[in-house]
């Protein structure tokens, strides 16, 4: 290879930076529009399944995505105002339970009074502050109301979205230069995104159920918005599952006591563990793991491109971007870093070349 060739590699590269950093810029540029486009696209993935479902059974697609729009505008008003009103009523009460954090705290100040160690009130509120614990899920709370400040907008597009649906793969077929190159991993990518949408909303939604009710049966205040808050902090990779249990946990400590406490992030870990390791990876299939750093970095990457929602939606997104990359010839090795099983990917890349070669 001569000079002039890597001087060339080397300009491509510097090239193909310089344009996905434009193209991030714009699209950070763009966010307030970019994300409730993205938030009605996860949305049309989650509802599809349950349109063709109804359509199976005699009921008009047209009438089905009616029908699907009004119970999502329905449980958006639910929950607006189950969050509104947990937290009104929890602002009201948070003298009360700063209160009882002290007394339950007093056993720990006599003990370290007898070692010459005395604490205050005020600096017991500061390190264990209950209304902090709270604020830290409510602020994600709040940026998604934000975002779904524009359910009119988000209604429409998931509307179109739907009615679109059955002919998208077609348009997608014609709209490559040979449709019949392509067929499989069309076929494969849209399958593989719908799929892991469909489960991960199952997963977490069984995981809001389970926490909800526990929660309920052990007496821990505002149990239902516990309940929502883990289903939908199920969607945040390795940090979620701990910001949803730390205000559960310390309520539960406020109001019961340690070993309730202990009780409550019992649950939330024995939860996640269960979901997360035994029941998602037996139904997502082989070739959708991600490695965990890769995890935790698109955790801060689409957080900090999308805001909230993009932190919500960072394994999802992430996941479409590798399922893409393994249906194309020329992305299969970033795929591979991507996964956390090279084999599996390997052996998916080979395939579609070997598709490709064959046709």
């Amino acid at each position: 290879m001569t000079r002039f060739d890597n001087q060339g590699m080397a300009f491509k590269g510097f090239a193909i930076m310089a344009f996905i950093v434009v193209i991030l810029a714009g699209i950070k540029a763009a966010s307030p529009i970019v994300v409730p486009f993205v938030l009605s696209a996860f949305v049309a993935v989650i509802c599809n399944p349950v349109i063709n479902w109804m359509t199976r059974m005699r009921v008009p697609r047209g009438l089905a995505v009616v029908l699907m729009m009004i119970f999502i505008v329905l449980m958006g008003l639910w929950l607006a105002q189950l969050v509104g009103s947990s937290i009104n009523e929890f602002s009201r009460q948070l003298p009360q339970y700063r209160d009882q954090l002290v007394e339950q705290f007093a056993w720990i100040l006599t003990k370290l009074e007898a070692f010459n160690i005395s604490l205050s009130r005020e600096q017991i509120l500061a390190y264990f502050d209950p209304g902090v614990a709270l604020s830290m899920t409510t602020n994600m709370l709040s940026s998604v109301g934000g975002v779904m400040a524009n359910l009119f907008l988000i209604i429409l597009t998931v509307v179109f979205m739907l009615s679109e649906a059955t002919i998208l793969p077609k348009k997608l077929h014609f709209a490559l230069d040979d449709p019949d190159m392509r067929l499989k991993q069309i076929d494969k990518f849209l399958h593989s995104v719908n799929q892991y949408m469909v489960i991960k909303t199952l997963v977490s939604l069984g995981t809001g159920i389970i926490v909800g009710m526990v929660l309920a049966i052990i007496g821990v205040d505002y149990a239902l918005l516990w309940g929502v808050v883990a289903f939908l902090f199920n969607y945040i990779p390795n940090i979620g599952s701990i910001i949803a249990a730390i205000p559960a946990v310390l309520l539960a400590f406020i109001q019961i006591g340690p070993a309730a406490a202990g009780g409550v992030g019992l649950l939330y870990l024995s939860t996640n563990m269960v979901m997360g390791n035994v029941i998602e990876p037996k139904y997502m299939g082989r070739g959708l793991g991600l490695s965990t750093l890769v995890v935790f970095l698109s955790l801060i990457f689409w957080g900090w491109l999308l805001g909230s929602v993009g932190m919500l939606l960072s394994v999802p997104l992430t996941m479409i971007v590798k399922i893409a990359l393994e249906s194309s010839k020329n992305g299969g090795w970033l795929a591979i870093l991507l996964s956390d099983k090279v084999d599996e990917v390997n052996l998916d890349t080979t395939d579609v070349v070997e598709d490709n070669t064959d046709k």
